[in-house]
């Protein structure tokens, strides 16, 4: 059916499918869920760069060889895991079992992605990155994929859906905040008090993977899957139960809104992380003019400067969740990402005029920048389940596993792609790791450069990608009403 059939059959039908009426202990428990993914995400976004050439002590450009080439398993085990995930039939569903069994493995893989055996050889050492990358993944696949493919089955109203991400991503931005405020506190006391950084890495990795299994848990134990026979109804008693994993890549890629979506959220993640990595680079070498411990006051408090930094960011993220839940239902998600986006390139692109030392200015752009991290963390999350409506009305079953692992995939190649990125570009600009025990170490010019470079006007040429691709995303809310009122009419039909 094109998207012509559904502008001409509105009238064909007035019933609209039914909200589901979420309940609030439902939304927050599903919600917090996503502290997990947070912590994790957190802290390889802003500090996995660093650790493997300040740390680890690789090469950058070898350290981005293995931390792209862990990715291309992910091709493989997140559509798989999305797959098994659709046809997973217990007692507790689909989808939960994995909670279950996977989150404790899950926070024990995140902990020993931060250690690093006494391995001399460069080489050696880089394919133990890898292969802890790569395990550490895909324990992060067999829990995060089968949680974010709940989201479709728990409601299928458009504007529910971004008030159930909102949920999560208050949570996600709390469990953000305290990650980035605290990491680089901990890690500051515990060098001073005599820890190396090796081990400060796993302190803090421990905390966090601990916190995250306590509601992957509660998600498991709380939230409810649609029953067998909801599940039927809406596959509309297909003669097929199953689908197979081949035709169902080939089916989610002849979905032009996924296409765009999937796009969309690619490019989104990629700025975030970029813009991430390279933060703690750019407030140690630049603004701390190397000063290992430079720091900062945040209410008064001396910290370290990326905890002021990153804390102001998410304290103002969080708060701009509801402007852009609100936003998002008077102008249409598209348009409120665009608005985002569109206001965190203007700001991005005043970052290359900051000088050494300008505290106050970096601390005005974090601000700024909190309301675009708020955009991004939101909107695309929000965006995404509309587009498993319009496949079933394509094909006649539900693939959300199989979205969300390719969802889940593009989030990680995100990061992939932005760790190759960085550390390419500063190794062929000639960044040196600091000696173990400097407190204090100047970069060359030309890698200074490529610090400011990457921090501000590359992250914005990606911003303008993404809000070309948001302006081109054929979706909109009524349209997406449009869908569901026709797949209200087919299951009327089908009894």
């Amino acid at each position: 059916m094109t998207q012509d059939a559904i502008t001409y059959t509105e009238t064909e039908t007035s019933s609209e499918g039914a909200s589901s009426g979420l309940s609030f202990w439902t939304k927050l428990v599903y919600g917090a869920g996503d502290i997990g993914m947070a912590s994790f995400n957190t802290l390889r976004q802003f500090f996995y760069a660093i650790f493997l050439t300040d740390t680890v002590g690789l090469d950058p450009r070898i350290a981005s060889i293995t931390a792209f080439l862990g990715v291309i398993w992910d091709a493989f085990n997140d559509p798989l895991v999305g797959a098994i995930s659709d046809n997973v039939k217990t007692r507790w569903g689909r989808r939960r079992p994995f909670l279950l069994f996977f989150t404790i493995p899950f926070a024990l893989g995140f902990v020993f992605l931060w250690w690093t055996p006494p391995i001399q050889n460069e080489i050696l050492l880089a394919l133990y990155v890898m292969l802890t990358y790569m395990l550490s993944d895909t324990l992060q696949t067999l829990v995060m994929v089968p949680f974010l493919s709940l989201t479709p089955e728990i409601t299928s109203d458009y504007d529910e859906r971004t008030v159930l991400t909102t949920y999560r991503m208050f949570f996600n931005l709390i469990a953000s905040l305290g990650t980035a405020v605290v990491a680089p506190m901990m890690m500051d006391r515990m060098i001073k008090a005599g820890y190396s950084t090796q081990q400060g890495y796993m302190i803090v990795a421990a905390l966090f993977g601990g916190i995250a299994i306590i509601p992957y848990l509660g998600t498991f134990l709380v939230v409810r899957e649609q029953s067998e026979q909801q599940r039927t109804e809406a596959q509309h008693m297909t003669r097929e139960g199953r689908t197979s994993l081949k035709k169902t890549l080939r089916l989610a890629w002849e979905n032009v809104p996924f296409r765009f979506a999937a796009s969309l959220y690619m490019l989104n993640w990629v700025t975030f992380d970029l813009v991430a990595m390279m933060l703690p680079f750019f407030l140690t070498y630049w603004i701390g003019s190397g000063d290992l411990l430079y720091q900062a006051s945040l209410f008064g408090v001396q910290v370290a400067l990326e905890s002021a930094v990153l804390g102001a960011m998410f304290v103002v993220a969080i708060a701009a969740l509801p402007l852009w839940t609100w936003l998002s239902t008077k102008l249409g998600k598209r348009w409120a990402y665009i608005s985002g986006m569109g206001f965190w390139a203007i700001v991005l692109c005043s970052g290359i005029f900051i000088q050494p030392d300008q505290v106050g200015f970096v601390m005005v752009l974090a601000v700024l920048s909190g309301l675009g991290a708020s955009t991004a963390h939101v909107l695309p999350d929000a965006i995404f389940p509309d587009v498993i409506e319009w496949d079933e009305l394509r094909t006649r079953s539900r693939h959300e596993g199989v979205y969300y692992g390719i969802k889940n995939f593009a989030r990680k190649l995100a990061g992939a792609v932005s760790i190759f990125i960085v550390l390419q570009v500063l190794g062929w600009f000639g960044y040196q790791a600091p000696p173990e025990s400097a407190n204090q170490f100047t970069q060359s010019p030309s890698a200074l450069w490529a610090i400011r470079i990457l921090t501000g006007p590359t992250g914005v040429a990606m911003l303008v990608a993404s809000i070309l691709v948001a302006w081109s995303y054929p979706l909109s809310k009524e349209k997406h009403t449009r869908i569901r009122r026709l797949l209200a009419k087919r299951r009327h039909q089908a009894h």
